[in-house]
């Protein structure tokens, strides 16, 4: 029998990931919060629930510390900072300052995510990131969040996968606002451009003021491969090329240096130059390409959402981008859907496995997500924790995928034994 065991990959760093919203419930001012009172939310749940997390941070946090965690990821929510335009609630950016703070006391390292899909009502109604305001209102979030946190917290996402709330809002029309304008996804993309650049900036100007260098910041962008379903057929490639490019390569390419190429438009007040200290990858899956639309390769191994289940093009984004970039990768969201947790010890292992037998310039990876949560249009039904949570009761319960990822973090890799008993049992489903 073939050896299962494997060593991780030295120095990389193990943790997980969350947004603010799909995990603290009772925030009524988002515009995620009016979309689910509107009953747009396929099972019928509301983001008002989701785990609670306001009020059990420090369970959570403690949690986390007995799993071994050594890094997380965590989003503050503007619609609590900023509940009206212009004013500000101390009492929210006390809260967040608190959880940041325990964090380090156990342990664990944050990076903050300043926006996740998430904003004000208010910002929402002035147009959201298709407003000619929205860079000066967003920067004045950022410059209040910096100076409540900025001696607590070195590292920052500033924008969370720009390319999946333009084209989700504003494109296909699925999420709040429900648009379909291609003029309203270019403004959005170049807006958020901006939004990024300037607090790419502040957030290093305003901590070197404070006398810290240890400052890193850099945006979360969801990637994929996009591969044609026929390589031989010319209309195939050409759509998986221009997929490629509209979806994630054009925000990429301007986000990260300031370089504006349609879809993205030239972005005020933005230069050429680097914007960014590591690359962050959030991936999940493969796109098969026949035409301007998304697909699934037949045959493949598919997760609960259908989405297929392909290692190696994580491995490939982080050749091909820290290559082009010449940064450290952080994967910032890697994980999969699976309800009952029938397979997701073996995506767990078969990911960080592949990851730690490359070579490649990974040197974070947050596991999406620590708990169950409220998966935006899905609503409570499509589960992503390695932590099961009972949605009546709150209650926490570590799953066999979190067992493992804890073992593989207190151990350095997987044994023989703890593979039989955790990744042997599983399977994928087509």
């Amino acid at each position: 029998m073939a050896d299962m065991s494997f060593k991780l990959k030295e120095g990389l760093l193990l943790g997980t990931a969350t947004a603010g919203a799909q995990i603290e419930g009772g925030d009524t001012n988002s515009n995620w919060a009016r979309f689910s009172a509107e009953g747009k939310i396929a099972d019928g749940t509301s983001i008002l629930r989701a785990t609670g997390h306001w009020e059990r941070w420090r369970e959570d946090c403690e949690l986390m510390a007995r799993m071994g965690m050594q890094i997380y990821r965590l989003g503050i929510e503007w619609s609590r900072i900023e509940p009206k335009r212009g004013e500000f609630s101390e009492e929210a950016l006390k809260r967040y300052r608190e959880e940041i703070l325990y964090l380090g006391e156990l342990g664990i390292k944050p990076l903050v995510t300043l926006h996740h899909f998430t904003h004000p009502l208010w910002f929402e109604d002035l147009g959201g990131f298709t407003s000619k305001e929205a860079p000066d209102l967003f920067m004045r979030y950022v410059e209040r969040v910096i100076d409540a946190i900025g001696d607590v917290a070195a590292e920052y996402i500033t924008i969370n996968e720009p390319n999946v709330y333009a084209t989700n809002s504003l494109f296909y029309g699925q999420w709040p606002p429900e648009k379909r304008s291609m003029g309203a996804l270019v403004r959005a993309f170049t807006n958020m451009t901006a939004c990024h650049v300037r607090a790419y900036e502040y957030i290093h100007d305003r901590r070197r003021e404070m006398g810290y260098d240890d400052t890193k910041v850099g945006f979360a962008n969801h990637l994929r491969i996009f591969e044609p379903k026929n390589k031989k057929n010319p209309w195939h490639r050409l759509c998986a090329r221009l997929s490629e490019w509209l979806f994630q390569g054009a925000i990429t390419e301007a986000m990260m240096s300031g370089s504006c190429r349609f879809p993205v438009g030239r972005a005020k007040g933005v230069r050429k130059g680097k914007y960014y200290d590591f690359i962050g990858i959030n991936y999940y899956s493969r796109s098969t390409v026949s035409g301007i639309a998304d697909g699934v390769r037949e045959g493949c191994f598919k997760n609960d959402l259908g989405w297929e289940i392909y290692h190696e093009g994580l491995i490939e984004l982080a050749r091909r981008l820290g290559d082009k970039y010449g940064a450290p990768v952080y994967v910032t969201e890697n994980g999969t859907c699976d309800n009952t947790d029938a397979f997701r010890p073996l995506f767990i292992y078969e990911q960080l496995k592949a990851i730690s037998e490359s070579d490649n310039p990974i040197e974070r990876y947050y596991h999406w997500s620590f708990v169950d949560n409220f998966e935006w249009k899905e609503g409570e039904s499509a589960r992503f924790g390695i932590v099961h949570v009972d949605y009546e009761s709150g209650e926490r319960t570590v799953k066999a995928s979190g067992r493992l990822y804890s073992e593989i973090i207190r151990s350095g890799g997987v044994s023989e034994e703890v593979y039989r008993e955790l990744v042997e049992p599983c399977k994928y489903h087509y």
